[in-house]
């Protein structure tokens, strides 16, 4: 069952238009597509990486001698599971979903019992349980594979390929000025050091599991998704043996067209100017401090006269 499951999985450092991506490709009718980030990440993640991202965004890693029960509870998934169990103070309560945590971990247990405990087994089972148990979800009867985001994920891409066999990874980049622009509005940002030390080394990542596995990770910036969604997405999803159409011009989320992506994520408007505008709000003194910090990955990406 592992070698025949079918997962796309998107990375993108925080505010790099991972969420955007994600509701833009909400409309393809030949994926599932999880509701909110798929945080996958287990508390048993615990190696150099761990200080600079939050366990929750990684892939996970399960204990030796854990139940199935055990291992689903381990699967950090916080949105979901709070919007599952106390939907009230869910951030995506306006949202009608007809969703029992308890169900689908249940659901879960019965998929790995027939698969036996793996980190890919467990994995499928997760995605696989999380639509059955999902009673309103829209299908179209077309779904032949799974869509996942967790921020950061490209950092275990060689484990996510490893693990399952018909996966891919989809990373997304966006200039960093914008990027730490959005930055700046949660409650508590980060500062420009830190959020660059962990922007950079995510990209670091991208580029080396791209010329590492070429066929299974791929790279899109958000700068060319907002130009044209269809076709930026579209064309991936092509090249990766999906049908092309006119289903990723619009956010939406279960079918429902969405007027902004937030709550999913601090970009409200997903369109080039409003990005644009983002990167002209940081001061000088701002900008050059991004511009020396991202130096080395601004030419990778095409971004040196993103700003002037």
């Amino acid at each position: 069952m592992i070698h025949q499951f079918r997962l796309l999985m998107l990375s993108a450092m925080y505010e790099n238009g991972g969420n955007v991506t994600h509701r833009f490709m909400d409309g393809h009718p030949q994926l599932f597509v999880y509701p909110f980030e798929s945080q996958l990440g287990t508390r048993h993640v615990n190696d150099f990486l761990s200080s600079m991202y939050p366990v929750k965004y990684r892939w996970p890693v399960f204990s030796l001698h854990a139940s199935p029960y055990e291992d689903y509870k381990a699967i950090i998934d916080e949105e979901a599971k709070v919007r599952g169990i106390t939907p009230h103070v869910s951030k995506f309560r306006h949202m009608p979903m007809s969703f029992s945590d308890d169900e689908r971990g249940l659901i879960y247990q019965e998929y790995v019992q027939k698969t036996g405990r793996s980190t890919g087994g467990n994995v499928m089972s997760f995605f696989k349980a999380t639509f059955d148990a999902w009673r309103d979800y829209k299908r179209t009867g077309k779904e032949i594979a799974y869509l996942g985001y967790s921020p950061i994920i490209i950092v275990d891409a060689e484990r996510i390929i490893t693990d399952l066999p018909q996966s891919h990874v989809i990373h997304i980049v966006r200039n960093p000025w914008s990027a730490y622009r959005d930055t700046q509005k949660r409650p508590v940002p980060l500062s420009i050091a830190h959020y660059m030390a962990a922007w950079t080394q995510n990209q670091y990542y991208a580029l080396l599991y791209k010329q590492k596995y070429p066929d299974r990770i791929h790279l899109l910036r958000l700068e060319d998704i907002l130009v044209n969604p269809e076709k930026t997405i579209g064309e991936l999803l092509e090249t990766l043996g999906f049908e092309r159409g006119g289903y990723l011009n619009a956010p939406t989320w279960n079918g429902t067209l969405l007027d902004e992506v937030y709550p999913w994520g601090t970009i409200r408007r997903a369109t080039p100017e409003a990005n644009r505008e983002a990167a002209e709000a940081l001061s000088r003194r701002e900008q050059e401090e991004i511009r020396r910090r991202a130096s080395p990955y601004l030419e990778s990406f095409d971004f040196k006269s993103f700003i002037p």
